[in-house]
């Protein structure tokens, strides 16, 4: 049985709040400034509103104040967590997994020891690769992952990105806006179908392609040693 979702308090909340504060101001210079002004634009017409109209603007002034700081927030929070997930590997993953709706994501179903990957995500738009790294190394792992993928997929639609800065790559902080613009091709039973093909699929972990670390490799001898038993 799946295990009930916990509430949060609402001090945790507060903190949750706090800290989304503390990472906007330190990554975007802009969002002090906008804060104010959602503070102060808001509480002056308030004023004003009390003079003309009486006290009973007062409370619908306040709660119009926290919904503008809260609208700031929301918007330049989400833009600062962007910029400071650009590079980073894995983002892309995080930032589709963090999406609502029904998205099923599979971070890294093909990647290699130079931290290149390839993340599989299953939606109602069809089935999208989304590849970070060195642009070289991973075009060649979007097409063998392509070319894997056809075999099960049927008539879905499949799209395909790079995630990076340069010509014909999709930057991180688009990616959110660029795969809710895509067509919904596929009904949520598809999609479920679809899914479970594709976990089969992919159920057998891939190695990582290139030179092994010297981490993971066995110590001298031990293959003479199993020989000799």
């Amino acid at each position: 049985m799946a295990k009930p979702q916990e509430k949060v308090s609402f001090g945790q909340r507060l903190k949750q709040i706090g800290m989304v504060f503390r990472f906007t101001a330190k990554q975007d210079k802009w969002f002090a400034p906008l804060t104010a002004a959602a503070v102060l634009i808001p509480l002056a017409l308030t004023v004003v509103a009390v003079l003309a109209w009486g006290w009973i603007w007062l409370p619908i002034g306040i709660l119009l104040t926290l919904l503008a700081v809260l609208i700031v927030l929301n918007l330049r929070s989400n833009k600062a967590m962007m910029n400071a997930a650009e590079g980073q590997p894995g983002a892309a993953a995080q930032i589709m997994e963090s999406m609502r709706g029904d998205w099923r994501v599979t971070p890294a179903v093909s990647s290699t020891t130079q931290m290149d990957m390839v993340h599989l995500v299953v939606g109602r738009p069809g089935v999208i690769l989304l590849a970070e790294g060195n642009p070289q190394r991973v075009r060649g792992l979007l097409g063998q992952e392509k070319r894997r993928l056809a075999k099960v997929i049927g008539s879905a639609p499949l799209h395909d990105y790079v995630i990076g800065q340069g010509d014909g790559e999709l930057p991180v902080r688009k990616l959110r806006m660029t795969l809710m613009r895509l067509p919904r091709s596929l009904s949520p039973k598809d999609v479920n179908a679809l899914d479970k093909r594709l976990k089969a699929l992919t159920a057998r972990p891939q190695m990582p392609k290139g030179a092994v670390p010297k981490n993971m490799r066995p110590p001298r001898g031990a293959f003479r040693q199993t020989r000799g038993r």
